[in-house]
């Protein structure tokens, strides 16, 4: 793709169902939206091959017993690029930017095990002679991001009664413990349909079955539960600039202890902030920030978040390039799968 595709109006309302339904059939997504299902298979399937749209199934490894972790790495100039395109292959890394004008790199650990987590931090990243510096944070306490239904970006988007009729109850992103205290145990044929749930969050019982030798109807049964206990959510990632936001930024946010639920939770207001959690270290609060431009961007973080009760000290760093988000590749403006 030469240019970036600009989502139309009908366009964000078939963005914004599959965010209430991901996994909606397209005749249920066609009714709620008084469209014909053939015109909105064809409007999907274009967006999707211009990398516009990625509907995925992601793993929690919260949900597994394991913690997740956000790392910054300031680079040697000339390396930053080989570093960040060496992290966005592994599976437990998923998501990487380049930012500070291509010295830092920040990404996302979602490890599944312990072990694997170690061997990156521990070992693989602080032994690379052109990694300067590293810093870990563990996150604490996620107030948005992972679950689309929850940016508050496309609020309004469809109506009260379009998005009922899509089964969205109004209800608002409900916090819990980032590791849980009961972890789930997966079976080998969990791991079958949670592999196959990466590659299209869309796919159906049928192929789900298939993968994990089961029969539909237990494989459905097994992805429900899957869904309750939260280790799998299904994803609807999106290309921001063809949404019309072109800037992008890492904030780091130093708040005083005693408020920082209260700062996290008006950022998951914020139709600018797709992401937002409690982290360890000297920064106890990071959040991602999408705007149309960087007078806006100046504006809604000196403005806005600026004027926060509890914030003291605020860290914008501009993102340059998104190499990966949400376990989503990415080349150029455009998703390129896993």
């Amino acid at each position: 793709m030469v240019e970036s595709v600009t989502a139309q109006p009908e366009d964000v309302r078939l963005i914004r169902a599959l965010q209430i339904a991901p996994r909606a059939s397209f005749a249920s997504i066609a009714a709620a939206l008084g469209v014909t299902e053939s015109a909105l298979g064809r409007r999907y399937r274009r967006l999707r091959a211009a990398g516009v749209i990625r509907v995925a199934g992601v793993v929690n490894p919260g949900a597994l017993g394991q913690s997740r972790w956000l790392v910054r790495l300031r680079c040697r100039p000339g390396s930053v690029a080989a570093i960040a395109d060496a992290l966005a292959k592994r599976p437990d890394v998923s998501w990487v930017a380049l930012c500070a004008a291509g010295s830092e790199i920040t990404c996302a650990v979602r490890s599944r095990t312990q072990e694997q987590r170690d061997d990156l931090l521990g070992h693989r990243l602080p032994r690379t002679a052109a990694v300067l510096d590293l810093n870990a944070f563990a996150m604490l306490r996620q107030f948005v991001g992972g679950r689309g239904h929850y940016w508050v970006a496309l609020r309004g988007t469809l109506t009260p009664e379009e998005e009922a009729a899509l089964g969205s109850d109004g209800t608002p992103f409900k916090e819990a413990p980032v590791v849980a205290a009961d972890p789930v145990q997966l079976t080998p044929e969990d791991e079958k349909m949670l592999d196959v749930l990466a590659a299209d969050g869309r796919a159906g019982l049928v192929d789900l079955a298939a993968a994990a030798d089961l029969t539909p109807g237990r494989a459905a049964r097994r992805l429900e539960l899957l869904l309750a206990r939260g280790v799998v959510h299904i994803d609807v990632e999106l290309s921001a600039v063809a949404l019309g936001l072109h800037a992008r930024a890492n904030l780091w946010l130093r708040v005083h202890p005693s408020a920082v639920k209260s700062v996290g939770r008006a950022l998951a207001q914020e139709p600018e902030i797709g992401f937002a959690a409690a982290v360890s270290g000297p920064y106890n609060l990071h959040a991602v920030a999408v705007c149309r431009n960087l007078d806006e961007l100046f504006e809604f973080t000196s403005d806005r978040i600026g004027s926060l009760p509890g914030l003291q000290s605020m860290e914008v760093s501009p993102l340059l390039r998104h190499v990966k988000q949400s376990g989503t590749l990415v080349s150029g403006d455009r998703l390129v799968g896993v």
